[in-house]
């Protein structure tokens, strides 16, 4: 696929790419502050390194590539009832009960439009059924996630902060 003659890819994130997930990270903790939405990753100064060694390690970590450059990366993992927080899901339901993929920490750079669609559309085609979750000041996720036809199911939380997550998915056999 490619993005403004840019070619993207996708690759496992390897361990010498840490620096690099340190930098992309503040780049979206920034980025989301300014745009009403400091509380998702700034207090807490998410996600810790600790978290991002033990993504690599499982193989869950990705980066995505322009070229030869780092600009985007994110965790996925796919398989039945693989994320604990999505089982209760308050004010709706899934739109599947079936295995399904699963992002987080999504995060680019911002040098390449369209790095965010091209990660989440490379995931669901891993699984065919994706769950994603993101804060209600999270605007720009949001649009984005309805642009590529996911589906709002409700509310779910997370153990490192209070605030609750808009629940989205795309695919399943029952999905919407």
């Amino acid at each position: 696929m490619e993005q403004d003659a840019v070619k993207l890819a996708i690759r496992p994130t390897a361990a010498e790419d840490l620096p690099r997930l340190g930098e992309l990270y503040h780049q979206a903790r920034d980025f989301m502050a300014r745009r009403g939405n400091p509380n998702q990753w700034g207090p807490n100064r998410w996600p810790p390194e600790d978290l991002l060694r033990q993504d690599i390690a499982a193989g869950h970590s990705y980066v995505c590539l322009a070229g030869e450059r780092i600009v985007g990366t994110f965790f996925y993992q796919s398989g039945p009832d693989i994320e604990p927080t999505y089982r209760q899901i308050t004010g709706g339901s899934w739109g599947a009960q079936a295995p399904y993929g699963v992002v987080h920490r999504l995060a680019g750079d911002g040098s390449v439009p369209g790095i965010g669609a091209f990660c989440l559309e490379w995931a669901w085609g891993q699984c065919g059924y994706l769950r994603v979750d993101t804060h209600p000041d999270n605007r720009v996720m949001q649009g984005l996630l309805e642009r590529l036809g996911f589906v709002r199911r409700g509310i779910i939380y997370v153990p490192q902060d209070p605030y609750p997550r808009f629940a989205y998915d795309k695919g399943g056999a029952a999905a919407g």
